[in-house]
């Protein structure tokens, strides 16, 4: 079903995103990244509109998530990851519906914090490659391929029509109590070490 390939596709993507800007990342998980991430780029919202007849990007996605696999397994994951275990817990939210909800949200927290306060952090080299694979163009600046990851995540999130937060009974008065619980290992891989108030961010902007 369409909301099933969002989620499992979403939860892929993600897998495949912050795997790549993990701490724990290395030239090897990093080749592996591109190529898979290049196939989600090009299927998943294919086999979402398309449905069984979309046979090649099922495989291109298959594949996509088989390297999200090996590669979690190598380096962890990130604040999307981080935030999916208390949300998972406490409320009945599907795990890929929480990736695919909070990605874009959480990329943009994590480039300002890294421009604000690691502005060296070889995290802000990577985004601005991912911004120029999901554009399908080399862009002339940092800025401006942070910006079209950015675009095109959150344009991702609403073709796939994925869900807020809030619909599945989360309530802002509660926030605090997630972000308290968020810190576990796949938060410890995060490209940057974020603060309660910038945890509490990613959540706001999907309420």
């Amino acid at each position: 079903p369409p909301q099933l390939i969002a989620a499992n596709g979403m939860d892929a993507l993600t897998q495949l995103m912050e795997s790549y800007v993990s701490t724990r990342a290395n030239i090897f998980t990093d080749a592996l990244t591109i190529g898979a991430l290049r196939a989600a780029r090009d299927a998943l919202l294919t086999w979402y509109e398309q449905g069984p007849e979309a046979i090649e990007a099922q495989q291109q996605m298959a594949y996509a998530a088989l390297i999200s696999g090996i590669n979690l397994a190598q380096t962890g994951l990130g604040s999307v990851h981080g935030l999916a275990s208390p949300l998972g817990a406490f409320y009945p939210i599907p795990h890929g519906e929480v990736c695919g909800t909070l990605v874009a949200a959480a990329t943009r927290v994590n480039i300002e914090a890294m421009c604000a306060r690691e502005p060296n952090n070889i995290g802000l080299d990577k985004y601005a490659r991912l911004g120029n694979i999901f554009g399908k163009r080399k862009h002339d600046t940092h800025e401006e391929a942070w910006e079209s990851l950015l675009t095109c995540l959150e344009r991702l999130t609403g073709q796939l029509n994925l869900p807020l937060l809030s619909s599945y009974g989360v309530q802002q008065s509660e926030l605090d109590h997630v972000v308290k619980n968020s810190r576990g290992s796949s938060m410890k891989t995060n490209p940057i070490v974020l603060t309660d108030a910038e945890i509490r961010q990613v959540l706001e902007a999907r309420m």
